[in-house]
């Protein structure tokens, strides 16, 4: 899917949805200054480690590096809660693996007042629920908070704006000299919203948006507005 280029303006963007204002920021995760909430969805930790279990060579250090880029999204917006819209580890070997453990149990040590909440996700059935140690607080979807419905998978919802990640989205910008980039994408439409994966290293799905949607990608240090 080809979409129209776009001018680039550095940043976080600010979008009202369901009567609420809200900011799009560029580690992919939305900011709900409201409740002083940070929202993300898809963090797969544990995913390479999971790839390494099965005999396939990779590289350690995504985990630590997305567990980076969370810590400086919650200083820069100075969140007190995590709202993980699913799928939080990969696979239970990934989940198992100590450095991938290690790694996230000092993460938490620096962000020990942080209030974080789990909204299960397929991945999270099957690996399993994060450790107690971690006071992550799990629930099912849907979960109702405020004026939206927190899920993992996308489903409309008659009483609330959902909110929800799973699909990985992309979209595909165009430019001059017939040039084009992949890239992640918010997906905001009339009845709820799809996020872009947090993790890195969890690869994209290229979305076909509907006529009423707003489409933002994701461009370095820009969330950028797609016209339709």
């Amino acid at each position: 899917m080809g979409r129209p280029a776009v001018s680039v303006v550095p940043g976080d963007l600010s979008v009202t949805v369901a009567g609420e204002a809200v900011t799009l920021i560029p580690e992919r995760a939305i900011y709900w200054p409201r409740v002083q909430a940070l929202i993300v969805a898809d963090l797969h930790w544990g995913k390479a480690a999971t790839f390494r279990a099965a005999g396939v060579a990779l590289p350690p250090g995504t985990t630590t590096d997305d567990l980076a880029r969370l810590s400086g999204a919650l200083r820069r917006t100075g969140a007190r809660q995590l709202i993980l819209l699913g799928d939080l580890f990969h696979a239970r070997p990934g989940r198992e693996a100590d450095h991938t453990l290690g790694a996230i149990a000092a993460w938490h040590a620096r962000h020990p007042a942080l209030d974080i909440l789990l909204v299960r996700g397929n991945h999270d059935r099957r690996a399993g629920d994060p450790p107690a140690e971690l006071g992550i607080e799990v629930v099912d979807a849907p979960h109702r908070s405020g004026p939206f419905v927190l899920r993992h998978e996308p489903a409309e919802d008659p009483e609330a704006y959902a909110l929800a990640g799973h699909l990985h989205p992309a979209c595909i910008v165009t430019g001059a000299g017939r040039q084009h980039a992949r890239l992640p994408c918010f997906l905001l439409g009339l009845r709820g919203a799809v996020l872009p994966a947090f993790g890195s290293f969890t690869g994209t799905s290229v979305v076909e948006p509907r006529a009423t949607d707003r489409v933002f990608v994701v461009a370095g240090n820009a969330v950028i507005a797609v016209p339709a």
